[in-house]
């Protein structure tokens, strides 16, 4: 599917960007196929978690802005919101949040703009410590505009999210991890991926996918809220507990 490789093995399946010649700077054409794949394992029952990665000597340098300025049409297009409440851009990161197994990010070399924001839309986060880390939409006159700001405030707080957000400064995976970013660093993050999303897989998926969905909607939610998820969704889990 273009630049967006896909394969399923032992429950777990492996999304990498392979677009190794531009750091897997995102084209128009590998947004829609990130969503469309999210979107199809979504449909799969076999898949118990994903990995997400970047072929060759990055993870992804962010948005192809000169690709995307000789296409101001498709542009145009991608801005339009769907009836999910996200327009392209937004989806290409936000669907890995909407699928119900956790998704996991192995991220190295360059972690910029959109690359970064599609980082966030994973569960889980592993770094390489030299990995360079940037939100650089505004150094660009931009803002962050593909999930980025909902997932950066959820992870690091407010005043972490505003000061990385206003100052496009650069940091390391180390300090990602520090921030909140990530969740772990690791020399070889694609096999740490793998032995997690490996554990993952072997626990039961039902329980998996209520947890996942579980804190995803109780976050932003007050303790009441979140007492009344955390019964309803131990009330559909505990029979078939019980049972093995």
């Amino acid at each position: 599917m273009g630049h967006i490789a896909c394969e399923v093995n032992d429950g777990v399946a492996r999304v990498r960007l392979d677009r190794p010649g531009k750091l897997n700077a995102l084209s128009l054409e590998m947004l829609r196929d990130l969503a469309v794949t999210a979107r199809r394992l979504r449909r799969e029952p076999a898949v118990r978690a994903v990995i997400l990665s970047g072929e060759g000597r990055s993870f992804c340098a962010g948005l192809d802005l000169k690709a995307a300025a000789g296409d101001p049409g498709g542009v145009a297009r991608a801005f339009v919101p769907t009836w999910r409440g996200t327009n392209l851009f937004q989806e290409a990161c936000w669907a890995w949040r909407r699928l119900p197994v956790p998704v996991v990010a192995a991220v190295h070399g360059h972690v910029l703009g959109g690359g970064l924001q599609l980082a966030l839309g994973a569960d889980l986060r592993v770094t390489t410590p030299d990995a360079r880390w940037c939100v650089m939409e505004v150094a660009r006159g931009l803002v962050p505009d593909m999930a980025g700001i909902q997932a950066l405030s959820e992870l690091t707080g407010l005043e972490t999210a505003k000061r990385l957000t206003l100052t496009a400064e650069e940091f390391s995976g180390t300090r990602a991890v520090e921030l909140g970013l990530a969740g772990t660093a690791s020399d070889d993050p694609m096999g740490a991926a793998e032995a997690l999303a490996a554990t993952i897989a072997q626990r039961r998926p039902e329980a998996v996918r209520a947890a996942k969905r579980l804190l995803n909607g109780t976050w932003p939610r007050g303790p009441l809220a979140t007492f009344a998820a955390e019964r309803a969704a131990q009330l559909r889990l505990l029979p078939g507990a019980l049972r093995r």
